[in-house]
């Protein structure tokens, strides 16, 4: 029979691994960036989930590690920006990477009309794109439309008519848009996972892309695929555990049916878990989450935290906040207290002025209370703000 786990240490347990119980100084940056990556959107977001791990976080901080080549922002998980350690960035790139045709279709959802109009696979088109974008990419960098502007156009000469007739024509994706330049924009998320492209740093509201191997001033080394997509997993459940296959398929972008290339090479480090229903745990972890404690203290957690980017929500919040935590568009901030989430936050700036509204589940304590309004007023210097007010009120 399953051996039952109880959900206090199971959060606990989660808690721990994704850096929230302790937080250590700014030379433990890396480590609580390869936990399970940092994920930057919306862009700044990132800087307030290493300040609620890390302590003494600043933008320079973080930028420092960028510049220095020890820490990289690439889109990873699902499409999104993450910072991760570079040492172990093909854990968050090839490590995320589906296998298969159909998986990395689904992964890039959108494509399909396009590459199918022009008669090619998508990992054709990727092969295409691939080597037009180390063309023009070159000794570069520049912002997604730029790229796929000047991609798109290197491409279109080497198409048949009837493909450049499809790949100039205006897309259902954005108003003047062509299909050959939105289909660049899709495929840029595989060069990502290939560790062909990478962020430089952000300059205003300007993203760009530059070459993986330009960026770092080396060749990208090989990866072994089955390897990384095994430690991904290690570390997914380590974070996220016990879980199921299609938690982790959420997670990571793809469909239930298409993890098999992740779980199936990890199976004998598993053992099932009785944890409201059929779960899987590292059996290495399962000392750890028998004797998990809630850790005291508070976090201000940025929208779409990693934390909050499980999909058993009823474990870490009742169902009952579900709606005003994770939204269809404006998530807010999250509220730790001695482990539990006790409500939400949002920030406003203005000027120099910051706004930070906390608003709880239900009457903080008075220890809570103070402990929660002296986190929000520490997060001022990351807005760059002079000076901070901070609002409590219940829902």
């Amino acid at each position: 029979m399953a051996e039952r786990i109880e959900r206090e240490n199971v959060v606990a347990f989660r808690l721990a691994s994704h850096h929230l119980d302790v937080r250590p100084g700014e030379r433990d940056l890396l480590t609580a960036a390869g936990r399970c990556g940092i994920q930057n959107t919306p862009p700044g977001s990132a800087l307030l989930a290493f300040h609620a791990r890390v302590e003494g976080v600043s933008a320079d901080v973080v930028a420092g590690a960028v510049e220095d080549r020890t820490m990289l922002l690439t889109w990873s998980l699902r499409g999104a920006p993450y910072y991760v350690p570079t040492a172990e960035a093909e854990v968050y790139t090839t490590g995320v990477l589906p296998v298969t045709e159909e998986a990395r279709r689904h992964f890039v959802l959108g494509v399909e009309q396009a590459v199918d109009r022009l008669g090619l696979s998508l990992t054709e088109t990727v092969d295409i794109v691939t080597t037009a974008t180390r063309e023009v990419l070159s000794g570069r960098q520049l912002a997604i439309d730029e790229l796929g502007a000047e991609v798109a156009a290197r491409i279109a000469p080497e198409l048949t008519a009837q493909q450049r007739g499809v790949w100039n024509e205006e897309g259902p994706y954005a108003v003047g848009q062509p299909i050959g330049e939105a289909v660049v924009h899709f495929c840029v998320r595989l060069l990502a996972l290939q560790r062909t492209v990478c962020f430089a740093p952000r300059t205003g509201n300007r993203a760009p892309f530059v070459l993986t191997e330009d960026w770092l001033g080396r060749p990208v080394a090989e990866a072994d695929p089955v390897a990384c997509r095994r430690e991904l997993l290690r570390r997914y459940l380590r974070c996220y555990g016990p879980s199921t296959r299609s938690d982790f398929a959420t997670w990571l972008g793809v469909r239930a049916g298409d993890v098999d290339p992740w779980w199936s090479h990890l199976e004998h480090e598993l053992v099932e878990v009785d944890f409201g229903g059929r779960t899987w745990a590292l059996a290495g972890d399962l000392d750890a989450l028998r004797t998990a404690t809630m850790p005291i203290g508070v976090r201000l957690l940025p929208p779409r935290d990693a934390y909050t980017q499980l999909r058993d929500r009823d474990t870490i919040v009742d169902k009952a906040h579900h709606r005003d935590i994770w939204r269809t568009t404006g998530d807010p901030g999250t509220m730790l207290a001695d482990g539990e989430i006790v409500g939400t936050w949002r920030a406003r700036k203005s000027g120099r002025k910051l706004r930070v509204e906390l608003q709880a589940f239900e009457a903080l304590s008075r220890r809570h209370q103070e402990a929660l309004v002296a986190e929000a007023e520490s997060i001022a210097p990351l807005r760059d703000a002079s000076s901070v007010s901070v609002d409590v009120t219940t829902y």
